[in-house]
């Protein structure tokens, strides 16, 4: 399962040494929703590899404000701390594969 995105467990994924892509989305975004199936395939696939998580950017305004977040889904690839790639839109799993398999 995609690990919960929030202001209490953010700075301690944000500096740590594995690969974290973070899934912005809101309930109300119906691409974020076609995306989540796909983000919660991927949080068991990379389980102990890598951290997939999502960010409810309507209750965490202040992380999507962070990054820019202007248009959502919105996927953010993170590692030492550093923002290595986003993809914005409805994308599909090979891309988003692609893109993990770089960042590892």
């Amino acid at each position: 399962m995609a690990l919960a995105i929030n202001s209490t467990n953010f700075p301690e994924l944000s500096g740590g040494d594995k690969l974290v892509v973070i899934d912005f989305w809101a309930p109300w975004c119906g691409p974020c929703r076609a995306l989540s199936p796909i983000i919660e395939e991927l949080a068991t696939e990379y389980e102990g590899k890598a951290v997939i998580g999502k960010c409810d950017t309507d209750e965490n305004n202040d992380i999507a404000m962070q990054f820019g977040v202007r248009n959502i889904p919105m996927l953010v690839f993170l590692k030492d701390g550093e923002v290595k790639d986003v993809l914005v839109g409805l994308v599909k799993k090979e891309e988003i594969v692609e893109k993990i398999n770089q960042y590892m």
